[in-house]
């Protein structure tokens, strides 16, 4: 209930509320389950309107009572629903400076360091009972807070027994670990951080490709919390804490599966687990949702359709490279058509392909996976990563006889790509020969629809963008404000920016003759291919996207 009771209980003394003697008798006749402000409170000793009073008082900050005030109805959405119950704080006044709300704990830092970075704002706090503020979210909040309060309830007092709440069996643990990957789901989140601080357990979540903190527990919570995840995964070990683990869970939100690809690393304050959530809705996806336009699209539907040839899709990690290789072999699924994939890990099954995982401790690397597959005749392949020469080398005879074989590279542009097959050990012949496409990319935030607003570009990012102001006067411009529904941040979903290099027999020439990257990106300008930063420009003006995204994801493009 509140951050330190021993501490809480000498300030009752000090302001006259209760006696030393009253103190010292209750401190001997509490048990093991019991904290000294909850046997105060039951016995009537004080009032809960005491003991926050007395808080306010030590924190120099006003005690208010909530259910007392005339409230303006439009302060409730001044903070979004989940922060209001994530932080159990309740905006009770706003002057335009300065936002103004009550929580029940003014001692508790993480909400005093957090809510401002969270909301954005300067908040001036007040100091509320817990029921008080618990009696407002139940009538003004949703009721998802009665879930949430709950397990606040159980959990959110860090002085007590070690195992605190154990009389109550695990329920609060699963409830608390089942909220934490609801609400993940709810905010299309991509993964789950749980780290083990000095004092605490902090819960981020990456939401749109940004690691933002939602929440934080007790330490003495953390055994629990991870023992309940690794459960929930079947096959980690919760005796085993000294070595990575990694597992897998599969759950149903509502009418939806889900799959979360579980780590866990040990760390100096304990284990840490990092869950990326796999929604299989995104295998759904088609090159529209992922952001092509449609001069674009058709240019790689045609690719889509070639019967043979190598078809590379490149960009550093977490560029989407994997989505996007997901979405291609949904295009092209169809009964006539077999298609393999190798891959480390499989992340998403997709009905009708058969799937490999690589298992290198048996000796089933990228290559022997290849060769295998090669003997089931398969008409496409998808290769998760080309890592080494001897994958890139079956993969291109695979091509050469007959399969179209698609394939993920670590590269920052396009034209980049034939130097880094080069540098690995492939014949530039071979290249020339196997390579019909390569397209990079990069993942931008897609500007919230209800709140964004008109924009205008400032002089240094036209200079950035290369951007000519004639380009821009008569485009729709729009820039992040932030609202409930973007949770404040002005944005909602990505989507990618793309660079497609399409191989023809002049690019063919100079890959065989071993010209520079310089080059081959000369001769893909003058083939027609934009760059990811003139992607990027189309999607600013069509009011996509910031020219603050476009600029951030495209900082090697110097063109």
């Amino acid at each position: 209930m509140f951050s330190n009771e021993d501490y809480l209980a000498d300030l009752l003394v000090e302001a006259g509320y209760i006696t030393a003697v009253q103190l010292r008798d209750t401190r001997a006749a509490l048990d093991a389950n019991q904290t000294i402000i909850k046997y105060l409170l039951s016995a009537g000793t004080i009032t809960e309107e005491q003991v926050s009073e007395t808080l306010a008082n030590n924190a120099g900050v006003p005690f208010v009572i909530i259910h007392q005030l005339n409230l303006d109805p439009s302060i409730i959405t001044s903070i979004p629903d989940d922060v209001v119950r994530r932080f159990r704080a309740i905006p009770i006044a706003d002057d335009g400076t300065f936002l103004t709300v009550a929580v029940s704990d003014p001692l508790n830092f993480e909400t005093l360091d957090s809510l401002p970075h969270v909301t954005g704002r300067e908040i001036n706090f007040t100091c509320s009972t817990p029921t008080d503020i618990a009696n407002h979210l139940r009538q003004f909040y949703n009721s998802e807070e009665e879930q949430t309060k709950d397990i606040n309830n159980e959990f959110n007092v860090s002085t007590g027994d070690t195992e605190a709440g154990a009389e109550t069996g695990d329920a609060p643990v699963i409830r608390l670990v089942q909220q934490t990957l609801t609400d993940a789901f709810r905010l299309k989140a991509s993964d789950i951080h749980i780290e083990p601080l000095e004092t605490s357990v902090r819960v981020r979540y990456r939401l749109d490709g940004k690691l933002v903190h939602v929440d934080s527990h007790p330490k003495k919570l953390l055994p629990a919390i991870i023992a309940r995840l690794k459960v929930m995964s079947g096959t980690m070990s919760i005796a085993e804490k000294r070595l990575p683990q990694d597992g897998r869970i599969q759950l149903k939100m509502g009418d939806k599966e889900v799959d979360l690809r579980v780590s866990s690393v040990p760390s100096n304050h304990g284990e840490s687990i990092v869950m990326r959530i796999l929604d299989k809705t995104a295998l759904l996806l088609g090159l529209p949702e992922l952001g092509f336009f449609s001069d674009d699209q058709a240019q790689f539907e045609k690719l889509l359709g070639l019967p043979d040839g190598i078809i590379l899709v490149t960009g550093p990690t977490g560029s989407g490279k994997t989505t996007t290789l997901y979405a291609c072999l949904n295009v092209i699924n169809r009964p006539d058509k077999k298609i393999i994939t190798v891959e480390d890990p499989v992340e998403y099954e997709l009905p009708g392909i058969n799937q490999v995982m690589v298992k290198a401790e048996i000796g089933m690397s990228f290559a022997a996976a290849l060769r295998a597959m090669l003997r089931q005749a398969p008409n496409i392949i998808m290769i998760g990563e080309i890592r080494d020469a001897e994958t890139a080398n079956i993969a291109i005879n695979a091509s050469l006889t007959g399969h179209l074989v698609f394939s993920t590279l670590h590269t920052n542009d396009a034209p980049s790509a034939v130097a880094r097959l080069a540098d690995i050990g492939v014949k530039p012949f071979l290249i020339a020969s196997a390579v019909r496409s390569i397209l990079a990319q990069r993942l931008v935030r897609k500007l919230c629809p209800i709140c964004k607003a008109p924009a205008e570009l400032t002089e240094k990012q036209l200079r950035a963008l290369h951007l000519d102001i004639s380009r821009v006067t008569d485009s729709s411009i729009y820039g992040p404000t932030g609202c409930e529904k973007c949770r404040g941040n002005g944005y909602r979903g990505r989507m990618g920016i793309f660079e497609l290099f399409n191989i023809d027999d002049e690019v063919r020439s100079l890959i065989n003759t071993e010209q520079t990257t310089t080059q081959l990106r000369r001769r893909a300008r003058e083939l027609g291919m934009r760059t990811l930063r003139e992607d990027g420009i189309r999607k600013i003006l069509a009011g996509i996207t910031s020219a603050e995204e476009v600029i951030h994801a495209t900082m090697g493009d110097l063109e």
